[in-house]
């Protein structure tokens, strides 16, 4: 394959922004960053990753098991963040941001594979693989080695141009391209995140117990009840959890109205209320969050966390009335 033009970082770079991104960043693939598989491994013996056994793959370690002839991943975010704001009421469901549109997967993908299939058409040699939080890719790792933010003390990626309201993919190919100086950081001594978080689920900046995380449980955790330990500090919250991101100054500050409209939120979505989710239906449940990444959480798993919700606030009025 001849190292042409054509292959260039700044025209790789130009085409990724024509097709939407509105950031991306290049990484060299030099071998195994050996801090990061001692951080990934040290989290994992700690338990911090619950019934996430994916994480153990042992690919997630290097990234070369996942494509053999990789030299570079094209990094890339997209905003997703929207003006729309949550009522106030304790009879409000609240959802997480990347959940109120179309399922971010969706979108990412049919953009990364137009990246893909445009570096595969620059030569017959050219090999492309993409990933959007799909495959056995640490994306925050490798947007911050591309430049593209740096890992917070939340875990989430912050970009100086939108906070961390953004969705990360890349593509990896075996054309050797220029890489990116890889993003410093800028969280300083700020700690708003670990005091906002109501289960102390950032147990130190940037260590991340999802055994104590909101977003986690209500996600990832397929038990028929939350755990009790869990279950007063919810706050509405039915499908993911916004509290460590909606405190950060970089998002307060830097937050833009992203240009993506398959990001505006569905009906529905922005103020569903508790207890009808407490008794939805499943064919209700297919109808409201078609083409959503909220379909990971099952029926039964949103009506579970929704009943968590009215039996924690119930509790508290009783105990509240006891008290009088």
């Amino acid at each position: 394959m001849n190292d042409c033009a054509l292959t260039s970082s700044s025209v790789v770079k130009e085409k990724a922004r024509e097709l939407g991104f509105h950031q991306v960043g290049i990484a060299s693939v030099d071998g195994v960053d050996a801090t990061e598989v001692q951080r990934l491994q040290a989290w994992m013996e700690l338990g911090y990753h619950g019934d996430m056994e994916w994480m153990a793959n042992p690919k997630r370690q290097d990234i070369r098991l996942v494509m053999p002839e990789v030299r570079s991943l094209v990094c890339v975010a997209l905003n997703y963040y929207t003006p729309d704001q949550r009522p106030e009421g304790e009879e409000y469901a609240k959802i997480s941001r990347y959940g109120w549109g179309r399922d971010y997967h969706k979108v990412l993908h049919k953009k990364l594979k137009q990246l893909a299939t445009w570096l595969e058409s620059l030569d017959e040699g050219v090999k492309a693989r993409y990933y959007a939080d799909t495959g056995p890719v640490q994306d925050k790792v490798w947007a911050q080695k591309a430049g593209i933010g740096w890992i917070a003390k939340n875990g989430n990626v912050i970009t100086r141009e939108y906070g961390s309201w953004v969705f990360l993919g890349e593509v990896l190919t075996n054309i050797e391209l220029e890489s990116d100086r890889p993003a410093t950081q800028h969280c300083g001594t700020c700690t708003r995140c670990l005091e906002a978080c109501p289960t102390g689920a950032i147990t130190e900046p940037f260590v991340v117990d999802a055994n104590r995380c909101i977003a986690y449980h209500t996600i990832e955790n397929r038990a028929e009840t939350l755990p009790e330990t869990l279950t007063p500090h919810l706050q509405g919250w039915v499908a993911g959890c916004d509290i460590c991101q909606d405190v950060c100054p970089w998002n307060q500050r830097f937050a833009k109205v992203s240009d993506v409209t398959d990001f505006r939120p569905y009906a529905g979505n922005l103020a569903p209320k508790l207890v009808e989710l407490a008794q939805i239906s499943d064919q209700e449940w297919d109808r409201q969050f078609t083409a959503s990444a909220l379909r990971r959480i099952k029926p039964e798993m949103l009506r579970r966390n929704a009943r968590a919700n009215l039996d924690a606030s119930r509790l508290k009025n009783d105990s509240e009335s006891n008290n009088i």
